[in-house]
């Protein structure tokens, strides 16, 4: 069966076209499949963008009620190549490459997560969030999952990216490649991150830009009430390109005196 197939069975399904516990359910256990193997995504980068593959959730969203909501989780670790440390589970659909580590973490179903990336202790990488290679995770972090509505965007943290402790990304934020976050940053789709290394404040929502070092901000707002500090995150500096992104990183964060 094609990729092009699948995917008519399972936007058939998705409309009520079949019943999802018979025999043609098992095409949502085919797409399930390739989910785990790393052979299908949530999300795909395409040029500059990334580009939702919206049946690709409504298959998670069949494979629940395929199997009653019961998804098992991930084994074979060693075999893949991972370093699984318990109590760390990813569940099944999810895609961990090879030399992945898993601290006593967690990742939903439909999640990608590339080589050599690092997922701290209590940690948590949501469904369908798409992390690239080489990513720190930092202790605490939490990737929120983003399964509806199909066509949305899902969290990404691309290549290279460090994510302080504690930091919480939701609602399709999208961290571009060597970004550093210090501790403690939240980010929303709604949330203003503001780029205060020139002379004006420049306003973005949804994105941090490529090697941005970030750290949690407020900013005044006016209510009916008074005047009050709400939440911002700050773009302070900028990540050094070097062969070392290593050392550049520790730069970085002693030159911006950031916690991770």
């Amino acid at each position: 069966m094609t990729l092009e197939e699948l995917q008519a069975k399972i936007e058939a399904l998705a409309r009520g076209e079949g019943d999802v516990h018979g025999r043609a359910g098992r095409a949502v256990d085919r797409a399930i499949g390739l989910l785990d193997s790393g052979e299908l995504r949530a999300a795909v980068p395409s040029g500059d963008e990334w580009v939702t593959n919206a049946w690709v959730k409504e298959a998670i969203h069949l494979y629940f009620a395929r199997h009653n909501r019961k998804v098992p989780l991930k084994s074979n670790y060693r075999r893949h190549g991972v370093r699984c440390v318990r109590p760390g589970a990813a569940r099944y659909g999810s895609f961990l490459a090879r030399g992945v580590v898993l601290m006593p973490a967690f990742v939903n179903i439909g999640a990608y997560v590339g080589e050599g990336t690092m997922i701290d202790t209590w940690a948590t990488v949501g469904s369908c969030a798409q992390i690239g290679k080489r990513v720190h995770l930092s202790g605490g972090v939490g990737i929120g999952g983003v399964l509806e509505p199909p066509q949305a965007l899902p969290v990404i943290v691309e290549d290279g990216a460090f994510v302080g402790s504690r930091c919480i990304l939701v609602e399709g934020v999208r961290v571009e490649r060597e970004a550093v976050l210090g501790a403690g940053v939240v980010i929303t789709a709604s949330t203003p991150i503001l780029d205060v290394r020139g002379s004006e404040p420049v306003t973005i929502r949804g994105r941090v830009p490529t090697r941005a070092v970030v750290i949690p901000g407020t900013q005044n707002k006016r209510f009916p009430a008074g005047e009050f500090g709400t939440p911002c995150a700050l773009i302070v500096g900028t990540r050094d390109a070097s062969t070392d992104l290593k050392t550049s990183l520790n730069a970085a964060l002693r030159e911006h005196e950031l916690a991770v």
